[in-house]
């Protein structure tokens, strides 16, 4: 009678071993699917050799959520696709009637008028010039985002790009009090890139510390390939520094700011492979770029 007893229990272990073997097959050939499904522009189903109800139902189920995270995934991609396109429709559209105002006012420059129109004209021409910039910064990123935006990469010294950059700033800067502090390492930071591209992402950081510095700026260079634009910005919250990035959001309802300043930088920098983010501490905001 033992030994009948001890047979079934042997067949017993025999049984859930071997259920157990089949479960953790099962289990394996999920997860090695799923990663190639996601990792992959497939259609592919999720197939696994177990007759085991339980594990065919999660398979079942996670094949109707791939299937609607693939909806999701086409609606999104149509309509960021949508926007770009929208994007360079109204920059083209708004070119042509620019182009009018800005004609009719080169005419009337040349006729007499009263100084009171003179001061009207003058006003005119300001805001239209501000709104040629503002549809100019649309066209140029909807260009980025397209992935036409970036030249034939080439070996770049970013401290010669950098120094460049401040240099050119440098009159507008101190013109509004803010004489920056520049640390540059001594090491030559040479990276292939688009150099052209990269000088407009420090060009974007500057006009950003023109618009809100507190009255100072810092900027540093240092290996391996670290940037950082540091200013005081005592009004500015977390909530702000974690939007600075996002498509069309300024901190301030400025006239002539698109909010598109900072996402084209980020867009460049992704296009080079490198990474840009920005923190907040003790009342200063820092930008950092790794290349």
């Amino acid at each position: 009678m033992l030994y009948v007893i001890i047979g079934v229990l042997v067949i017993i272990c025999s049984l859930l071993i071997l259920k157990i073997v089949t479960m953790r097959r099962a289990a394996e050939e999920i997860c090695s699917q799923l990663e190639t499904i996601l990792s992959e522009d497939t259609n592919a189903v999720i197939g696994i050799s177990s007759s085991d109800k339980k594990l065919r139902a999660l398979a079942s189920t996670l094949d109707n959520r791939l299937r609607e995270l693939r909806r999701e995934q086409l609606r999104y991609i149509n309509g960021d696709r949508e926007l770009k396109e929208a994007v360079t429709n109204i920059s083209h559209d708004l070119r042509t009637p620019l182009t009018a105002i800005t004609g009719y006012l080169d005419l009337m420059k040349n006729m007499e008028k009263s100084p009171e129109l003179e001061n009207y004209l003058k006003i005119i021409e300001g805001r239209a010039e501000a709104m040629s910039q503002l549809t100019e910064e649309l066209f140029r990123y909807s260009v980025i985002l397209s992935n036409e935006g970036l030249n034939t990469p080439e070996e770049t010294n970013i401290g010669t790009v950098l120094e460049d950059c401040i240099i050119g700033y440098y009159a507008a800067l101190t013109g509004k009090g803010i004489t920056p502090q520049v640390e540059i390492c001594g090491a030559k930071i040479v990276r292939t890139l688009d150099k052209a591209a990269l000088s407009r992402v420090f060009a974007n950081l500057m006009n950003n510390a023109l618009k809100y510095s507190g009255g100072n700026l810092i900027i540093k260079l240092k290996e391996p390939c670290i940037i950082t634009f540091t200013n005081s910005a005592p009004s500015m919250t977390q909530t702000q520094v974690e939007r600075l990035f996002d498509r069309f959001y300024t901190v301030e309802a400025a006239r002539n700011a698109t909010g598109l300043g900072l996402s084209i930088a980020r867009t460049f920098i992704e296009q080079m492979d490198g990474s840009i983010n920005a923190s907040l501490s003790n009342g200063s905001l820092t930008i950092t770029i790794i290349l």
